[in-house]
């Protein structure tokens, strides 16, 4: 029975784990949008080391960052994702699409 309490109680861990590796990677930017290469010109422009190797394969730390924060904006943000970010507004998407990049 404790055998059996032991299974029960890790595969409820991993289970619980499972949706933490799920979102590993953002949703793809669609070729061209206007908004995601407005955020790379920008952060390129504003800060060292976009063209370093990120974490996201076939991401360079640039390119993970302005796609985490095209995918963490609402469907209708329409305004310039870098200076979001960079408002008080923006500073938890900030912090997160940093991380997200290893962009420190």
């Amino acid at each position: 029975m404790k055998r059996l309490m032991t299974a029960i109680a890790t595969a409820a861990l991993f289970a619980a784990a499972q949706p933490a590796f799920a979102q590993e990677e953002y949703n793809t930017v669609p070729a061209g949008d206007a908004q995601y290469k407005q955020c790379l010109v920008r952060v390129n422009d504003l800060y060292t080391g976009g063209a370093e190797k990120s974490p996201i394969k076939g991401q360079n730390k640039a390119q993970a960052y302005c796609t985490c924060l095209w995918n963490e904006t609402p469907e209708d943000f329409k305004g310039n994702l870098s200076k979001f970010a960079d408002s008080e507004k923006g500073k938890k998407l900030d912090k997160m699409c940093t991380k997200y990049s290893a962009w420190d």
